[in-house]
């Protein structure tokens, strides 16, 4: 059991490493988007959302509620390589969001 809490404990302390990213770098937003663009059945709902925004609204807040009522995690996460080609040719610098969203991929899929 010390295990398993030991594993949400470092997957909450990657969520706010994520969150702290998204501010650093400006992308944090303070209005969520509209309803329906929260209803993408796409993966990284890239039909209707930056990925960014699907960090923050989607990611972030469905993982803070799983983590304060106790549900299971997911098993397994591949953002690192989304966030890459998300900023791949961009201005703004998403290096270091790159390798908070990797931490989180290896902590979801057991590899950490």
């Amino acid at each position: 059991m010390a295990r398993e809490s030991d594993h949400i404990a470092r997957v909450a302390d990657s969520l706010l490493q994520i969150e702290r990213e998204l501010r650093r770098i400006g992308a944090w937003e303070t209005e969520p988007p509209p309803a329906d663009a929260l209803q993408s059945t796409k993966p990284f709902a890239v039909d209707t959302l930056e990925f960014t925004q699907w960090l923050q609204f989607v990611f972030v807040s469905r993982m803070k509620v799983m983590i304060e009522n106790g549900h299971p995690l997911p098993e397994v996460s591949g953002m690192a390589p989304m966030a890459e080609e998300h900023f791949r040719g961009r201005s703004e610098p998403g290096h270091s969001l790159v390798r908070e969203l990797e931490e989180m991929d290896r902590l979801l899929s057991g590899q950490s």
